[in-house]
């Protein structure tokens, strides 16, 4: 099936829109190549009089950025690889498995969706503090290994996969891990990937959890380096600060950007 071509008007709302949510990240890129004078005599200026890589200097200089981005890569595709992992038998087992219970369990899974994470947290901390595993990545990408979310979107997109598929499968010799781990994945492609790119955003970002469960650089993570650069020193520096969230979102742009290509063409060719 061929995509209609877009039309004038259509092309020139998605391009306000597309401004729209790029100005915020422009003016932070802007922003972190000023200098601090130049930014508190004319702060709406948009474009710096000269281009200076100070602040990103003074950034590297402030924290451990290496360990730091180290540290959140291992959190953030850990818990998206373990959250892939264990979301296809779940969801598996929801979808395409009769058991007793299984709507029971369902509304279980759905109902894990209400609870608040700060609810949780608490009895989460203490759990991890009594087995003496604070400071340690276990403790931050244990917690967040099953996905409740990455199950119900599994197991809705394997509600329209047809049963006789799975049947033949099965009459080949394939097994039920077999199946679920190099048959299913193929025909799962844009939810897998949608489900990475929610977790690994997420995780990346983080700054709730790993600011209870860390207290030291070992495994510190890299927003709450960020937010340690506001903190330094008398006054905030913007440009220290706006170059510091740069080096933060510029991992997850790319991450995104390269994603979202395999995620269009398995979506259009699900479509065609």
């Amino acid at each position: 099936m061929k995509a209609r071509p877009l039309s004038v008007p259509g092309g020139i709302g998605l391009s306000l829109v597309a401004l729209v949510w790029l100005a915020p990240y422009a003016w932070m890129v802007l922003t972190s190549l000023k200098s601090l004078p130049e930014i508190v005599a004319a702060p709406l200026s948009p474009f710096p009089s000269t281009l200076r890589l100070d602040a990103y200097r003074a950034a590297f200089q402030s924290m451990p950025l290496a360990r730091y981005v180290w540290n959140t890569s291992v959190m953030a595709f850990g818990i998206a690889a373990l959250q892939l992992l264990l979301a296809l038998p779940a969801g598996y087992a929801l979808a395409k498995l009769r058991f007793k219970g299984r709507g029971v369990a369902f509304g279980l899974v759905l109902a894990t969706l209400l609870v608040p994470a700060q609810v949780r947290f608490v009895p989460t901390f203490g759990l991890f503090a009594e087995l003496r595993l604070t400071n340690t990545f276990t403790a931050l990408v244990l917690p967040f290994a099953v996905s409740a979310l990455g199950t119900f979107l599994v197991r809705q997109a394997l509600m329209s996969v047809p049963d006789a598929l799975l049947e033949a499968a099965r009459i080949d010799g394939a097994g039920e891990w077999t199946i679920v781990y190099r048959i299913l994945p193929p025909l799962l492609v844009p939810t897998l990937i949608s489900l990475f790119l929610f977790s690994f955003v997420f995780h990346w970002n983080d700054y709730f959890w790993p600011l209870v469960m860390t207290t030291d650089d070992r495994v510190r993570t890299l927003p709450l380096g960020v937010a340690l650069l506001r903190e330094q020193g008398t006054g905030v520096r913007w440009h220290i600060v706006m170059a510091g969230n740069v080096i933060l979102s510029a991992p997850v742009l790319a991450i995104f950007a390269l994603a979202q290509k395999r995620l269009l063409h398995a979506i259009t060719a699900s479509t065609s």
